[in-house]
């Protein structure tokens, strides 16, 4: 297995740097790396500024706030800055959202993209010709770009797209929009595709946190259909390191699938988030298990049955694999939205009560979505 090459001071660019995974990479940068750091963040409901505090007081670390979208603010932040390379997080993610409002998304991750490609394009081919070698685009996507599997198999790099949500379409899009600025114009390009991240400050709306609050406070804990769809589960850090070693040592035009060989159903995921509250945080009033609140609900209009990512060429060919288990990071997660009262229950009062999503399509179709019993 090769070994990772030692840091080399760059100047990295990191868009999206205020939601979950943008976050965590800027925070991993700064404290495990000698890299200089631009946060380029819009700021909208999923942003959390505070999950870059961390890093907030570095000498080489700056914020910038400004929409991706914005050809002349971006080309600004590229001079201003110089990168040396760009790690593209920026971007609309969450699937049930897709469903209410999939302009904001084609607008996001497709217009955005291709609008913070044109000025990388434009800034790369101004470099000297050992910057031009050095420069890197990162283009950090989704597994869900492949569609749905069966019980068996996994998405590698070679797996045709096949995307099923308007969120997922997006990112197809903004996938093949990078590799054709690669083909096209030269840009030495870089894509991922990771499974379900999980880990600190992830917004409460994504599954993991939802029900961690919502088992926290004794309420009920709605899962999709019955439960047996899979994912595979990547925390948070891991998936940071993982792309900072893409930059540094993957080959141009190069795509590499991140996963964290943790598959679980929903309702395993569900089930063990309360076993792990009922072990870290008081029990309910009534004395039920947190097991007990679990309920199916209608299951999502188009819901993927499986998602499972074959890592092994990152693994082979750049020398990463994750260092968190599932079972260990979920409990550090659920210890961390425990002790971080301050941090999320502000956003419970102010942008999103843990209401159900993505119900415009099960409207229409005339789909009830009501409870009905576990068991």
């Amino acid at each position: 297995m090769p070994a990772e090459p030692p840091p080399d001071p760059r100047r990295i660019l990191v868009t999206g740097a205020a939601g979950f995974i943008g976050s965590a990479l800027a925070r991993h940068l700064i404290a495990g790396t000698p890299h200089h750091v631009l946060a380029v963040d819009k700021l909208t409901y999923a942003a959390s500024p505070e999950a870059l505090a961390p890093a907030a007081g570095d000498p080489r670390y700056a914020f910038l706030k400004a929409d991706i979208c914005d050809g002349a603010a971006m080309a600004q932040a590229f001079a201003a800055f110089r990168p040396d390379a760009v790690m593209h997080l920026a971007a609309e993610t969450h699937v049930d959202r897709s469903i209410d409002a999939p302009a904001t998304f084609v607008q996001t991750n497709v217009v955005g993209t291709a609008t913070l490609l044109d000025v990388a394009t434009e800034h790369w081919r101004g470099l000297d010709e050992a910057g031009r070698a050095r420069f890197r685009f990162l283009h950090v996507s989704t597994d869900e770009v492949f569609g749905s599997l069966g019980p068996e198999g996994a998405f590698d790099e070679a797996t045709p797209y096949d995307p099923r949500s308007p969120y997922s379409a997006s990112k197809a899009s903004s996938d093949h929009l990078v590799r054709a600025w690669h083909h096209t114009y030269g840009l030495p390009v870089l894509v991922t595709n990771c499974s379900n991240n999980y880990g600190p400050y992830q917004f409460p709306e994504k599954l993991v946190p939802l029900m961690i609050l919502k088992a926290l406070a004794g309420e009920p804990l709605p899962v999709y259909g019955r439960g047996d769809n899979v994912r595979d589960w990547l925390y948070v850090t891991d998936h940071a390191e993982a792309l900072l070693r893409v930059v540094r040592a993957g080959r141009p035009g190069g795509t590499y699938m991140i996963g964290g060989r943790s598959e679980r159903t929903n309702l395993q995921v569900v089930e063990a988030i309360c076993a792990e509250v009922d072990a870290l945080a008081p029990p309910l009033p009534d004395g039920r298990p947190r097991h007990a609140l679990i309920g199916f609900v209608a299951d999502r209009p188009g819901h993927d049955f499986r998602y499972a990512i074959d890592p092994a060429r990152i693994e082979r060919e750049l020398g990463w694999a994750p260092r968190h288990g599932f079972a260990d990071g979920l409990r550090a997660t659920v210890a961390w939205y425990l002790a971080s009262r301050d941090w999320w229950a502000p956003i419970l009062e102010r942008s999103y009560r843990g209401q159900r999503l993505g119900l415009a399509v099960a409207r229409q179709a005339g789909i009830a979505a009501a409870p009905r019993a576990a068991g």
